[in-house]
Order: structure tokens, then C-alpha cells, then sequence
């Protein structure tokens, strides 16, 4: 599903130069659930700004879904993400001048999708992360843990075959967060999506098929998940 080649990103400093990623090479497979944890400035939302195309890579190779992305022009980046992605963000990026409702019609809407069919996808995804009785409320209405949900609906309204999750948990208390990171899970395992997970939390991470750990722009090492482990908050 998602496979780096030689994955390099640098930044320009003033006139020093900063090296976000070292050559990176992974693959991750369809279906799978994989984070990445290491400390702040290591190169992990990096990572995943760039799989969505929300960067662009200084030298290397992404492929998704069997595609290369390299040379793609901003239109079909902005396609690929319509159809093929969902992000969730650590600051929930909401429109606060829409309702819950409204704000999980919003890729429906942008893909083009119709009055029925929204409705119809609307209700199953505020009924899946619990949220049908907050419906009608905007962000500022809702909890941090509340807002999440929406989002995590939002991102998989559309059935992207890819999730991209950075810092969920970030915003929100541990016992929301262990929620959170449960309805994930759940969500992503039963939809068949690819989840690819930014996390500074350990226990976060220990939801994902495994982990790697990213140390100065370089993956270090890949730990698989304990079977029948549950994730302690």
C-alpha cells in the first residue's frame, strides 16, 4: 500500500541546511497498522506530511497503491487525497462554523457524492464513534475527546484505503485517548484500511501491528506487537 524509496527531506535553516529524513526505506502492505514514535524534531511527522503530499520529498520515491507519486502535479495530489486518503490531526482541524454532522459530510461533498447517499453515510459514521446524539453541535459544543471522534468519522466517511493518523491522542486526556486510539483501531480493522500512526506515546503505538522508531531522519528499529497484548493507559 505504501512503499519508500531512498526518502530524503532537507530544510533550509537561514543559510544552514536541516535534514528531516535519511534515506527511508519501508513498505507497509494493505490492511496493515503501523506507528512511528521517537522524540520531538525526529523526522516522524515529516513522514507522514509526506505520504499524504502535504510536502514534497527532496530526493527519493513514494509509491501508493502500487503509483508513484513522484512528479505529480498539485491537482492530482489533492485527488489522491479526495479518493485514497484520510487524515486525522492532533489539533482535530474542525470547520468551527460546522455542525458534526456537516463536518462529516464535507469529503462526501467534495467528492462529488449526492443528498441520499451522504445522509445515509452521515448517520453510519456518527452511530461508529458514538457521536449521533451531538450532531447538530459545532467544535466549540464538543470536548476535545468529542471532536476527535468527528474527525476520525470525517477522515473515514469517504472509505479511504489509507489513514494517516498524527498525534491523535495528542489534545486529549489518557482516558480519552485509549478510547480514541480503540475506536481507531476498531474503525481501521474493520473498514480494511491501511493506518499509518505518528505517536509520542507508547501506549498509542502499542494499538499498531507494529513500530517502528525513527531516530535523527533514520528508521532504527521495527518492534512487532505482543500478541494478546492490551494497551495499558
Amino acid at each position: 500500500m505504501v512503499t519508500l524509496k531512498h526518502l530524503h527531506k532537507s530544510y533550509a535553516r537561514g543559510e544552514a541546511m536541516v535534514t528531516a529524513l535519511q534515506d527511508v526505506n519501508l513498505e507497509i502492505k494493505h490492511g496493515e497498522f503501523c506507528s512511528f514514535v521517537g522524540p520531538s524534531g525526529c523526522g516522524k511527522s515529516t513522514l507522514l506530511n509526506l505520504v499524504a503530499g502535504l510536502d514534497m520529498p527532496t530526493s527519493g520515491e513514494i509509491v501508493l497503491d502500487g503509483r508513484s507519486t513522484t512528479n505529480l502535479t498539485s491537482f492530482e495530489w489533492t485527488k489522491i487525497r479526495r479518493d485514497t486518503i484520510g487524515i486525522v490531526f492532533q489539533a482535530f482541524h474542525l470547520v468551527h462554523g460546522l455542525t458534526a454532522e456537516e463536518n462529516i459530510a464535507l469529503p462526501l461533498m467534495l467528492r462529488g457524492d449526492q443528498g441520499r447517499d451522504i445522509s445515509k453515510r452521515v448517520d453510519e459514521m456518527l452511530e461508529r464513534v458514538g457521536m449521533t446524539h451531538r450532531r447538530q453541535h459545532r467544535p466549540a459544543e464538543l470536548s476535545g475527546g468529542e471532536q476527535q471522534r468527528v474527525a476520525i468519522a470525517r477522515a473515514l466517511a469517504h472509505r479511504p484505503r489509507l489513514l494517516l493518523a498524527d498525534e491523535p491522542t495528542g489534545n486529549i486526556d489518557s482516558h480519552q485517548g485509549a478510547d480514541i486510539m480503540a475506536l481507531i483501531r476498531d474503525l481501521a480493522t474493520s473498514g480494511g484500511q491501511t493506518v499509518l500512526l505518528v505517536t509520542h506515546s507508547s501506549q498509542a503505538a502499542q494499538m499498531s501491528d507494529y513500530t517502528w522508531t525513527i531516530r535523527d531522519g533514520q528508521l532504527i528499529s521495527r518492534t512487532p506487537r505482543k500478541a494478546g497484548l492490551v494497551a495499558s493507559w
